[in-house]
């Protein structure tokens, strides 16, 4: 990869368990937590007691870094010291038409050691994790420590001495329940395998690091496979029951089991991860060039460790977003719109598993409007919507109706099956009919890109209306309501034609809210009028709106709209995804991949930053980065209703 990744993968699994380098160096700034708290965990070769660093800080000399590379599911460095070659990979198999196995809480770390030098040297390995990362903030409480044998691995175990899931809710927090394992493979080659604490003698508050030691004999090679993983007990709390993570309810019921199939598992699983990669980097570089390529590489792993993946009650999926650096909220329906098209790509059941909890929320009696909510609690409490404590005023009511009949068209197309709509049919029609009434022109109301505020009479919020009327009409007529399916086509495409003329500027592009004349903005929801093929707008009039995205563009994108110099890299991309020109679609997106290159702004991928500095604006590490993957599902041609 020739990107310079703004934040490095290393763990990847869900909101609480992810940990990153944002630095260039593994062994130039200790690992992190995706909100830039410390999440340490160091690496140490010794080669002959002689000791070097590898991952995080230590007084040791550190190793020269040679390579770094990332792909979709996997981070592979490679340091050397002379005489001697160090290779660390991280793999985790988050490999999506297996839920039970994305959700499984394990990441490898796999160390393969080289004498170029061919002479045999003794050669161990430290992994040291620091018991922060079971820890809300170092030093919250006191920690205590457990170790052991199997036939198959010996390990480590660290968590508080106070066990209390679940026990909060909100944003910039970590997890302060559970407990993190690491544990190593036995193999032959070991001389001795200890798992203790870095200090005998010191409290667990004081020093409060978990060592994991692999000592080989004499050689001049070592492998060595690590499983680095994290037990939360229970993982959500959904409308007051707690949830237990979906690997739980599969065949595997503890960590340690889960821990002994990963390890038995990992080269198998390490082939499928090879060549999910190669598939998704080829497939991406051949429709949208190699720096989209790149871009979704470094996005795939961050898109669905936003996520919690668990078994509802009922014993469906459920698949629940965190609103990372917004305001924490669970089940965001506008974050599962941008982030939807990974997950149409490659299971959609993920994406009734994002849905399932707003519907049930629609349905309690607690939900009073006849428009869909914006939320369904605040991460990990999924027990109602908390945005804007409800108030009317700051609800989103076309935004989140437009969403969701959107999202439940496509399922239905791609999967040519109508059983998941047809569960949620009244809502879906009181939805409809709720943009067929108020979706024209929009009330002053906030949408998802509300950084401005409140807005009326918003042309692309219009579109999204519109669009969420076409999608119900095709849902009515797969369900052989031949009349109503009429009835809303021709309404949507009335409803086109009026925003046409309301619209347009004298030099051939569209306004951003009808009545402002010299504005502009992303018209990003006119992409499912291209997936579906429906043909409810006419494309020949957007040629010049599309040409204006390009000369529009700053260094490092177009902006949102004309109010500021901020964007998001989702629309941004769903935009470049409505040129038809692979060549319009590199320019476009160009700027995106420079930004990320070059930004200071050390963090998971943000998708709101400034479009002359690149720097970020606000949020981080989000799921929405799924929506860099609409340009796949265009091209791909698999939500194209004309294909039913």
């Amino acid at each position: 990869m020739k990107l310079r990744a703004p934040a490095v993968p290393l763990i990847t699994v869900d909101p609480y368990f992810s940990i990153w380098s944002m630095h260039n160096q593994l062994n130039a700034d200790v690992t992190r937590h995706w909100t830039g708290k410390q999440h340490r965990l160091t690496g140490i070769l010794e080669v002959d007691d002689t000791s070097y660093c590898f991952m995080g800080l230590s007084p040791f000399t550190s190793m020269k870094q040679k390579s770094l590379e990332i792909d979709a599911l996997s981070t592979k460095y490679v340091f050397t010291i002379p005489g001697i070659e160090l290779k660390v990979e991280f793999v985790t198999p988050l490999l999506l038409e297996d839920p039970a196995l994305c959700s499984r809480p394990i990441t490898y770390l796999h160390t393969q050691i080289q004498a170029l030098d061919g002479k045999e040297h003794q050669f161990t390995i430290r992994i040291i994790a620091d018991d922060e990362i079971c820890l809300d903030r170092k030093e919250q409480w006191d920690t205590e420590f457990q170790h052991g044998d199997t036939d198959n691995y010996t390990w480590g175990s660290v968590g508080s001495v106070i066990q209390n899931p679940l026990n909060k809710s909100g944003d910039d927090l970590r997890i302060d329940w559970g407990y993190l394992y690491l544990a190593v493979k036995k193999d032959s080659s070991m001389k001795a395998h200890t798992t203790k604490l870095l200090s005998e003698e010191a409290t667990a508050t004081s020093s409060g690091q978990l060592e994991l030691t692999i000592k080989y004999s004499q050689t001049v090679s070592s492998d060595t496979l690590i499983a680095v993983a994290y037990d939360d007990i229970k993982s959500m709390e959904y409308f007051g029951e707690a949830l237990e993570p979906t690997w739980k309810t599969s065949d595997i019921r503890d960590i340690h089991s889960a821990i002994n199939v990963a390890l038995n598992d990992f080269h198998d699983l390490l082939d499928r991860c090879n060549q999910f990669s190669k598939t998704l980097s080829q497939e991406a570089e051949f429709y949208g060039g190699p720096e989209y390529a790149e871009l979704l590489s470094l996005a795939y792993r961050q898109a669905i460790a936003a996520h919690k993946l668990c078994t509802g009650p009922d014993g469906k999926l459920l698949f629940i977003s965190k609103e990372c650096f917004s305001n924490g909220c669970a089940a965001t329906v506008d974050v599962s719109y941008p982030s939807a098209p990974l997950f149409l790509m490659y299971n959609p059941e993920l994406v009734k598993g994002m849905l399932r909890p707003i519907f049930h929320y629609a349905s309690l009696p607690e939900w009073p409007y006849n428009f869909a909510p914006h939320d369904a609690g605040q991460y990990p409490k999924v027990n109602g919507q908390v945005y804007a404590d409800n108030r009317l005023e700051d609800q989103m009511p076309i935004e989140e109706c437009g969403n969701i009949l959107i999202l439940i068209t496509a399922i239905s197309i791609i999967e040519k099956d109508l059983s998941f709509a047809l569960e949620h049919w009244p809502h879906l029609e009181k939805w409809a009919d709720y943009l067929l009434a108020t979706g024209m022109d929009p009330e002053n109301q906030l949408c998802t890109d509300d950084f401005a505020g409140h807005l009326a009479h918003n042309c692309n919020l219009s579109i999204k209306a519109i669009m969420g009327i076409t999608g119900f009409s095709l849902l009515c007529r797969m369900n052989k309501e031949y009349d109503r399916a009429e009835e809303l086509l021709k309404a949507a495409k009335t409803m086109a034609e009026r925003w046409m003329v309301m619209a347009a500027k004298p030099d051939g592009t569209f306004r951003l809210a009808f009545d402002q004349e010299n504005s502009y903005s992303m018209k990003y929801n006119l992409i499912w009028d291209k997936l579906w093929g429906t043909k409810v707008f006419d494309f020949s009039q957007f040629q010049k709106e599309l040409d204006s995205y390009l000369t529009r563009s700053n260094q490092f994108g177009m902006p949102l709209d004309n109010r500021a110099d901020y964007t998001k890299s989702d629309w941004l991309v769903w935009c470049a995804a409505l040129m038809n020109s692979k060549t319009d679609f590199m320019r476009m997106i160009a700027p995106l991949y420079a930004a990320y290159h070059n930004s200071e702004s050390r963090v998971p991928m943000t998708d709101w930053y400034d479009t002359k500095t690149a720097k970020i604006r606000g949020f981080q590490n989000r799921t929405v980065q799924g929506g860099l993957f609409i340009r796949l599902l265009d091209q791909m041609n698999i939500c194209n209703y004309s294909e039913l």
